[in-house]
């Protein structure tokens, strides 16, 4: 399940990775909060790491959850993460789209690599009919990854998720297997003005 790209490749993160995982939250911690849901102080500790890396190698053996570490070409780095979640078979075959980067390699195209890598694995290879991704309308960067991979903007969904504390409004972006691949150039609606 390796996916290779350009700059990067996609892999899926496996106990061995640990270490890097952990290194990579708790050198991003202050840069990552703002983003994420309250978490008490021992959610970035080399345990808790370890822990959440079991839970997700097991919803990958259930079908459920496919979480994949962002790798440099060359050297290997891990740089973040990309997860397909909350996968639903049956007549709907969808999955919701996360991710996040080190704030060092945040704004330099990597993750919208990675996004294109993971959908291509969404559609390709894990019979997905259907990706969304929910985004914080101030969360500019976040939006430009999912426009420039042409997902769809579907709406504005209010009180959507707790993050940092605060109930927040999110963006639902998507793309079906019908959109795939995207279509060069092709772009819908933003976000970024949804509340301006």
């Amino acid at each position: 399940m390796i996916v290779h790209g350009d700059r990067i490749y996609i892999r899926p993160l496996d106990l061995p990775d640990v270490p890097a995982l952990h290194l990579l939250r708790a050198e991003n911690e202050t840069f990552f909060r703002p983003f994420e849901p309250l978490q008490d102080s021992n959610a970035f500790t080399l345990d808790a790491v370890r822990e959440s890396l079991v839970k997700t190698i097991a919803e990958r053996e259930q079908d459920s959850a496919y979480a994949f570490g962002i790798f440099l070409n060359g050297t290997d780095e891990l740089i973040g993460r990309v997860r397909l979640s909350s996968i639903v078979r049956g007549p709907w075959q969808n999955a919701n789209l996360g991710y996040y980067i080190s704030e060092r390699f945040n704004g330099q195209g990597y993750m919208s690599e990675a996004v294109g890598l993971v959908l291509r694995f969404a559609f390709e290879n894990c019979g997905l009919h259907r990706v969304q991704a929910a985004i914080m309308p101030r969360n500019r960067g976040s939006i430009r990854v999912v426009e420039k991979n042409a997902m769809r903007l579907e709406g504005l969904a209010r009180n959507y998720l707790q993050i940092h504390g605060v109930w927040e409004d999110h963006a639902i972006y998507a793309m079906t297997r019908e959109e795939w691949p995207p279509v060069p150039g092709d772009r819908t609606d933003s976000a970024l003005s949804l509340l301006e």
